[in-house]
């Protein structure tokens, strides 16, 4: 499952170029996650209410293409590893009017996260505590290709 997120590009997020400042990405990227988990019925302040937390262990970026002041930008998300450590989603930013199946996206990402108890921050297993959680993830799965 994939979905689709926009953000408009506000002018504060821009650097002296004109283009977006590349830090700005983990904020758009955290939006279309918190998007994505709403959008399979599983909202983040779900996992808050119960407990936990699910901080960020990994990032990556890559950028191609730069966004600028006023373009909308449509951040793609999808779960492509779930196991009961951790998730990972994979992003990627296409300017609104790009066509997502043919053209290449403005930028790329992924970011990793796992489930710890907001106490004592200590990981947990996804399973063993939100197997409601890890069956949503598990249902709506798009593994990357091999080559990755």
């Amino acid at each position: 499952m994939r979905v689709c997120t926009p953000i408009t590009i506000r002018y504060a997020e821009t650097d002296m170029m004109g283009i977006v400042y590349h830090a700005n990405y983990l904020l758009y990227f955290e939006d279309a996650r918190t998007s994505f988990l709403e959008a399979i019925g599983f909202p983040y302040a779900r996992i808050e209410e119960a407990g936990y937390l699910s901080p960020v262990t990994h990032f990556e970026c890559d950028y191609g293409m730069p966004l600028r002041y006023g373009d909308t930008a449509i951040v793609r998300t999808r779960v492509v590893l779930s196991r009961p450590t951790k998730t990972v989603y994979a992003y990627e930013v296409f300017r609104e009017g790009q066509d997502m199946n043919t053209e290449k996206p403005c930028c790329t990402g992924r970011s990793t996260h796992c489930l710890v108890d907001a106490t004592t921050f200590k990981p947990v297993s996804i399973k063993r505590v939100m197997p409601d959680l890890l069956a949503c993830y598990e249902e709506v799965l798009e593994p990357e290709e091999a080559a990755r």
